[in-house]
């Protein structure tokens, strides 16, 4: 694991964007297409702004989320939804979404379904996680219900996580997915996340989920 550390969030984002976008392009260069897999929530809204305007084959990336709320898109609790508006807009409008929600069910019935459109847009060439407080990343909380199965090396691609501080349930790709990205970043602000981040470092993944995911990966931080 390596930290990068920066003056301030604002400085952060928009060198997290630079390479992130750069990342991208350099598969482009040398393969057909490439996967971006992204976190949800308010953190990474300003990289998917300045990264929405790059200039990028865009229509060739295919973009997954880390993991995803099973709830509608009408609800503000949507990652799909926050993606519509803040990443896949202006020149990334072109870029193809992966879904991780199916309405009019269950989640567990939805699994194979979903995971059958993920499977070929594996691996993932670029991955942004982020981490909670609790040291969770994509949906793998501490407790979570599903979470020992999601952290072995035969889990299936995508797994249904319910935990008591998730709220709804959940959809989440698993370790092995995400560990075989081919380049990992996570990106944190805050003193309280940067100290559960060090707790983390020493941890078993059942504790902190966010350790099964920190060899090779470069964390970006700002108070």
């Amino acid at each position: 694991m390596n930290i990068v550390e920066y003056p301030d969030s604002e400085a952060m984002m928009l060198d997290l964007a630079d390479r992130l976008t750069s990342e991208l392009a350099d598969t482009l260069r040398r393969k057909d297409s490439a996967t971006f897999c992204v976190p949800g929530g308010s953190t990474p809204g300003p990289i998917f702004d300045v990264m929405s305007e790059q200039a990028l084959d865009w229509d060739r990336v295919a973009v997954v989320l880390n993991d995803e709320r099973w709830v509608d898109e009408d609800s503000p609790r949507s990652n799909t939804a926050m993606l519509r508006k803040r990443l896949l807009v202006s020149r990334a409008s072109a870029a193809t979404l992966i879904p991780l929600f199916k309405a009019g069910g269950a989640a567990e019935d939805a699994m194979e379904e979903l995971a059958a459109g993920l499977e070929g847009h594996l691996p993932i060439s670029v991955l942004l996680l982020g981490m909670g407080a609790d040291m969770h990343t994509a949906s793998l909380f501490p407790g979570a219900d599903n979470l020992e199965a999601a952290l072995a090396s035969d889990a299936p691609l995508l797994m249904p996580m319910r935990a008591e501080g998730a709220g709804e349930p959940r959809i989440t790709l698993t370790a092995p997915v995400l560990n075989g990205a081919l380049s990992k970043h996570i990106v944190i602000t805050g003193a309280e996340k940067r100290e559960a981040l060090e707790r983390a470092r020493h941890l078993d993944p059942k504790e902190a989920p966010v350790a099964a995911v920190l060899q090779g990966a470069t964390v970006h931080w700002a108070e």
